[in-house]
């Protein structure tokens, strides 16, 4: 990966991280799946990745590189359902833990489009 990727990765994925983190502190006591909100941030950020490598990926495509993450949303279900509905305790782990896995699965997709995998 270029040093000009690498920025452009960086600034792609830390802002999905940082939106998804809000959306995890947002709604840790409300008895709603959060999901709906960070499927789409996941998915822009994973169009946006794919420009930074011209890959042109439609809507469904990100979605379902996304879904390849689905095993560890099964994780922050749990530990949402275990912590998430107490005040602060809950904000923050479910802030850090939104934000871990969109981080993870941005940097995963970014090598993976950096080798001509997609």
């Amino acid at each position: 990966m270029t040093k000009s990727e690498t920025i452009k990765c960086n600034a792609i994925i830390h802002a999905a991280a940082t939106s998804a983190a809000l959306v995890g502190a947002g709604l840790a006591q409300l008895p709603v799946c959060d999901n709906a909100v960070l499927v789409p941030i996941q998915t822009t950020m994973i169009i946006s990745l794919g420009a930074v490598f011209n890959i042109n990926l439609t809507k469904s495509a990100a979605e379902s590189i996304a879904g390849t993450a689905a095993a560890t949303l099964v994780g922050r279900g749990v530990s949402q359902a275990l912590v998430g509905w107490i005040p602060g305790v809950g904000n923050i782990i479910n802030a850090s833990t939104a934000a871990s896995i969109t981080e993870g699965l941005g940097w995963i997709v970014a090598k993976n489009f950096e080798g001509g995998k997609y």
